[in-house]
Order: structure tokens, then C-alpha cells, then sequence
């Protein structure tokens, strides 16, 4: 069952915060009456629904865009005109973006708003509802999510403005992102005491104490990239924090794909924090709100073998640089694509195309052109811009269309009619804590417990293939696990900056300025906070 926070009796309340958000000149006690307080632990929950809808706006579409395609893992061509989308895509990929991009715009929008929401409801609820432990419980909660919001944006954008004050409109400049880093560090470990330690149905959804230390942990992995400070001990203290609290554990093989089906939720073992998707739940004002992978990862012609109510776009791909961590024949993490000879899930029916020999192949010469012409689809590695190279295209017939491994690993939602899935999407999973800890070891942190950089990896490998244990690791080894183990979960963009190989070399992609290690304070954000100044390089 999602766990996704609804508004009950206090929709008016809700209604409002959510309004209010965008819209500064609503006076704010006109609108709350004692009628609609919260009174219960159950009911501030309701009432503390905004931040979490505004968190979970955007995180799927925009922010995943922006970590994957800007990265080996992931590439969206455009194909015969479709989908260039005004080079969005094409600039993630050969990073090229401008402080117009849409995604950078979009992106710093979705953050702010996720940031001001959670001022306003901490304001808001602060003032409103009598003290006690439940009270300190849901605000710690909502300083979580804000202080989540702030990471994104830090890791994004680096140097940004630090505004917690509900009302305050003046112009905030930036801050330097060592002092954000410090803001997000207090902001958790202030919440930490108040935060719930339960995981479970109850706590779903909602950021509980193991919340607080993975993500104190990530930011501990990446503290010298972020501030020039290595924090390897800490972040190792950080994992064991988690891991000693005894409710996380590793997914079987058996089960580690179910962890990302249409009906995932509470019950897996390895969420620490997951945004609940689903299709019925409102959205909050100015984002998106959609979780859409299977629209932009299915083959067209695969709508029936996934008994899709819609016809997919499928644009979206892997890079030949990022599947080649995929070797391992027994390693389950591999069924997760889909590559080759394209079957029906009998796995002997073809999945075929009745199309023409045009149809198939454009640039066609033979004068039997429309002539009919089956195919069995056959899904290719490389990405070729066979109609133009400038427009990043790769044409507009059959051919181009099967170009590119697809990922499957949020599983194609079959009682899906939006093309909006019920797939709940985790942000901090257990699996990341053991090879977090495992890198920070090898990074220098101090080992705990018995636990070596090996020993941790193998514990993860243990669980997901049959191939004989490793008996040693390198940091590369660890990159190559991250790989296999996170894709398509917005991670990778982080990784490739923290193992130095951001600058690198991939598909079309040569460009290996470091300033694009962060993307630029976009165009509409100067026009609300005048006092920004531009990241360096753009």
C-alpha cells in the first residue's frame, strides 16, 4: 500500500499551503481557524503534506534528466524531429547547457519551491499546534526534507542562497558551498534526537532518523569534492548508524527487481527513504508530479508484450561506455535491460514490426520502397546521428528507433492509462549505505565492526550474483558495483564527479571542463532573487 501523505479532514488547510507557496500576498491567518489545527501526531502528518508533494514534483523527470543524461548512463537523441525539444536533451549530453536550459530552469525551480514549502509549513505549524513530542517529531521531519532539497541543489549548483525564514522576500545572495554544506550538516544533526526511529508502513514516505544519517553519509563521501575536506571517518560512522539499527537489510536475487515494480512500497527491505508515486495523487502547483519511465524507456513496439495501455515514445537509452559494466552472465542486475532479440514474455514469441522497406531503413535506394516488410525487433548498442549530427538525430524509420539499450528496472506500469506509473522511486537504499561505507574504507575512513572494503562489497554481491566472491577491491572495482547497482537512480552524475571521471569521454560527448561540474544559476532566478551572482564559467 503508497503511503503517500493525503489530506482528510485538513484539505483546507493543505489547500492552502499549497496555494500560498506561489502566491505571497495571501495573508496567512486569515486562512487557518482553530477548526483545522491538528491535534493528533496523525493529523499534523496530514497537515504536513505540501513539502512532501512539492518533493516529490519533479524528482522523477526533471532532476533525473539532469543527474543521467548529463552522464554515460543515459542518452536521449532526437529521432526524424522528434524530441529535440529545443537541444534540452543534446545539451545535457555534450554539456553544452546555458543558463536558459530547461532543465537547469526547472530544476532550481522545483528546489525552491520544495524549500519553500517546507518554510512555510514549519512557520506555519510551528506557531499553530500546542508542544509536544509528536510536534518536535514532524517538524524534525519537514527540516529533513528541506535540508534534502538543499542538497540537491548544493550538489547541482554549488554555491546557493540559504533562506529558512517564511515571509522573509528580500533578495538572499549566494552563500559559498562550504557554508551550505555546514547549514544541511547542523539541519540534520539538530533533527536527528526527534526524528522517528520506525521504518515501516507507518513512517513510509516520510524521512525517519536512518533518513538523516544516509544522508549525512552522502554528504561525508563527497566532502572533499564539496568543501576540500575529507570526511571518510565520518561517513563510515554515518553507515553504521544504519546498519546497526538492525531494519535495512540486502534484497535476495530473488526479489532485488521487485524493489522497483509498479507495487514496491514498505515491505522492501532495502528503502530507507523512497518517494511514493501514484497516478491518483494531487500535485503540487508548478510541478510535475509524474513518475514516467516506462513513457520514455519501452520500445514502441513492445506496447503489447508489457500489456501497456498507451503506445510508449521510447527515446531514451543507455551508452554502449555505460552498459559495458554489465559482464557478469550471472548477475541478476542484468535483467534490468533490454538488449538484442527482441521476444514476447513467453520468450519465444518475436516481437515483431510490419512496417516498409523504407519504413525500416530511410535511407532505403531500392525502387520497392513501400514495399511491406516484417521484422523481428532487435535492439542495438550504439547510437548513430544518421539524419543530422547538428539536430543530434538519428533519424526517422525503424532503424533508429531500436538504437540503444533500454532500462527497465522501474517496470512498466500495466494499469497505467496517464503513462504516469505507481513504481515508488527510493532516494537512500540500503544497498548504498554498504558501498558508501565500503568506498569510504578504501578512501582512507577508519574500518568498523570486522568490515573491510571487500567484505562489504561481497556482502552486496552475494545478493545479486552467483559468481565467485571477490577477493580484492579497488576503487574502480567500487565504481563498476555503483554502476550495476544504481542505474536509472539518479546517482551516477554524483558518482562520475566523486571518482574524477566526469570530464571524461562518451558517446558524443568531449567536453571536459570542470566548471561543468555544477550548472549555472539559471535566467528566471536571477528575475526573483537579483542579488545571485553566476557560477563561474558561464
Amino acid at each position: 500500500m503508497k503511503n503517500i501523505l493525503t489530506t482528510g479532514a485538513f484539505l483546507g488547510l493543505i489547500m492552502f499551503l499549497i496555494a500560498a507557496c506561489h502566491d505571497v500576498t495571501v495573508p496567512v491567518n486569515t486562512e487557518l481557524t482553530p477548526d483545522i489545527f491538528p491535534q493528533n501526531s496523525s493529523q499534523f502528518i496530514q497537515a504536513s503534506g505540501p513539502p512532501y508533494a512539492a518533493l516529490r514534483g519533479n524528482f522523477a523527470l526533471d532532476y533525473w534528466f539532469m543527474q543521467s543524461l548529463s552522464t554515460d548512463e543515459a542518452i536521449l537523441p532526437a529521432r526524424g524531429g522528434n524530441w529535440y525539444d529545443n537541444q534540452n536533451y543534446r545539451m545535457l549530453h555534450y554539456h553544452s547547457w546555458t543558463k536558459d536550459h530547461g532543465w537547469t530552469n526547472s530544476a532550481w525551480s522545483w528546489l525552491s519551491t520544495v524549500i519553500g514549502a517546507s518554510n512555510q509549513a514549519l512557520s506555519i505549524l510551528g506557531q499553530t499546534i500546542p508542544a509536544s513530542t509528536a510536534k518536535s517529531t514532524n517538524l524534525a521531519e519537514l527540516k529533513m526534507v528541506r535540508a534534502l532539497a538543499y542538497f540537491m541543489m548544493m550538489d547541482l549548483y554549488g554555491n546557493v542562497p540559504i533562506d529558512t525564514t517564511y515571509g522573509d522576500f528580500t533578495p538572499h545572495p549566494k552563500v559559498e558551498r562550504t557554508q551550505v554544506f555546514s547549514f544541511i550538516e547542523k539541519e540534520v544533526k539538530n533533527a536527528l534526537p526527534y526524528l522517528s526511529r520506525v521504518s515501516g508502513q507507518t513512517t513510509y514516505g516520510r524521512a525517519n532518523k536512518f533518513t538523516g544519517f544516509s544522508l549525512l553519509a552522502k554528504m561525508y563521501l563527497n566532502a572533499e569534492y564539496y568543501t576540500g575536506t575529507q570526511r571518510y571517518t565520518d561517513a563510515v560512522v554515518a553507515c553504521d548508524s544504519v546498519i546497526n539499527s538492525g531494519l535495512y537489510s540486502l534484497e535476495p536475487r530473488s526479489s532485488y527487481l521487485q524493489q522497483f515494480y509498479p507495487n514496491n512500497g514498505p515491505q522492501m527491505k532495502e528503502f530507507i527513504f523512497a518517494i511514493p508515486y501514484d497516478p491518483a495523487a494531487g500535485v503540487m502547483s508548478g510541478t510535475n508530479g509524474m513518475m514516467y519511465h516506462a513513457r520514455y524507456d519501452v520500445p514502441r513496439s513492445e506496447t503489447a508484450k508489457f500489456n501497456l495501455p498507451f503506445v510508449p515514445s521510447a527515446p531514451e537509452s543507455t551508452l554502449p561506455e555505460y552498459y559495458a559494466n554489465f559482464k557478469d552472465v550471472n548477475d541478476i542486475r542484468n535483467n534490468q535491460w533490454l538488449t538484442g532479440l527482441q521476444f514476447m514474455n513467453d520468450g519465444v514469441t518475436p516481437v515483431t514490426v510490419t512496417t516498409t522497406k523504407k519504413g525500416y531503413d530511410q535511407f532505403y535506394t531500392g525502387s520497392d520502397g513501400a514495399a511491406a516488410y516484417t521484422y523481428q525487433v532487435n535492439l542495438t548498442p550504439d547510437i548513430l546521428l544518421r539524419q543530422d549530427v547538428a539536430t543530434y538525430d538519428c533519424g526517422n524509420d525503424e532503424i533508429a528507433w531500436n538504437m540503444g539499450y533500454r532500462n527497465i528496472k522501474f517496470y512498466p506500469d500495466a494499469s497505467s492509462t496517464s503513462r504516469n506509473q505507481n513504481n515508488d522511486v527510493p532516494v537512500f537504499r540500503y544497498s548504498d549505505i554498504i558501498l558508501m561505507k565500503a568506498e569510504a574504507i578504501l578512501r582512507g575512513g577508519t574500518a568498523t565492526q570486522g568490515q573491510t572494503a571487500v567484505s562489504l562489497v561481497n556482502q552486496l554481491r552475494t545478493n545479486r550474483t552467483t559468481s565467485a566472491a571477490l577477493s580484492s577491491v579497488t576503487l574502480d572495482d567500487v565504481y563498476a558495483e555503483r554502476c550495476r547497482e544504481f542505474a536509472w537512480e539518479a546517482w551516477h552524475r554524483n558518482d562520475m564527479i566523486r571518482f574524477g571521471k566526469y570530464e571524461g569521454k562518451w558517446g558524443f560527448k568531449t567536453d571536459a571542463d570542470v566548471n561543468r561540474r555544477i550548472f549555472p544559476i539559471p535566467t528566471n532566478a536571477f528575475t526573483v532573487n537579483p542579488a545571485l551572482t553566476q557560477n563561474p564559467g558561464y
